[in-house]
C-alpha cells in the first residue's frame, strides 16, 4: 500500500500536516520557540530517542522551518532556530494551544500563560478577519475555490 502524498494534496490543510503533522514536529517546534533550541535539550525536555529526533530536525529544516546553526567548532555543535516560516507555524501552535487549554486542561488549569507584550496582559490568541478584524470563526465564514483550487 502507497502512502498519500499529503504535500501534493491541493489543500492548504493537508500541505502544513505533510509538514508538521506527526506528533514530534510541533513539540519539537514548541521547545525552539520556547528557547530549549540544542540537541541534548530537546532530547532531554522530550525523551525522544536520538534517532527520532535528528530525523524531525533534519525534516524540518529541509522544509525551512528551522535554521540548523553552529555554536561551537571544537567540538562541532549545533542549535535549532525558528526560521520565518517556522515562526508562522508558532502561530498555528498558539491556537492549538488555546483549543487544548479549554478541552483538554481539566481542573488543574492551562500549564503555561502568554503574556502579551503590547498590553501585559495574559491572554489568548482569537482568530480576526485580517480585513474588517471582527471575529473569524468556522460559522462566519464561506468556504470558496481559490487560485490554486484543483477544480
Amino acid at each position: 500500500m502507497q502512502r498519500t502524498r499529503f504535500g501534493d494534496m491541493a489543500c492548504s490543510i493537508a500541505r502544513t500536516m505533510d509538514v508538521v503533522g506527526e506528533p514530534w514536529s510541533p513539540l519539537i517546534l514548541r521547545d525552539v520557540y520556547v528557547g530549549i533550541s540544542r540537541f541534548d535539550q530537546l532530547q532531554d525536555d522530550l525523551g525522544i530517542s536520538r534517532k527520532v529526533l535528528a530525523e524531525r530536525l533534519k525534516w524540518l529544516v529541509e522544509q525551512d522551518v528551522l535554521e540548523r546553526r553552529e555554536y561551537s567548532t571544537k567540538p562541532p555543535r549545533h542549535e535549532y532556530a525558528l526560521t520565518p516560516k517556522g515562526v508562522e507555524l508558532v502561530e498555528l501552535l498558539m491556537v492549538m494551544v488555546r483549543w487544548g487549554d479549554r478541552w483538554t486542561a481539566g481542573d488543574a488549569g492551562p500549564p503555561v500563560l502568554y503574556r502579551h507584550h503590547a498590553c501585559g496582559r495574559v491572554a489568548h490568541v482569537e482568530l480576526r478577519c485580517s480585513e474588517c478584524g471582527e471575529p473569524m470563526g468556522p460559522t462566519d465564514v464561506d468556504v470558496l475555490p481559490g487560485p490554486g483550487s484543483a477544480a
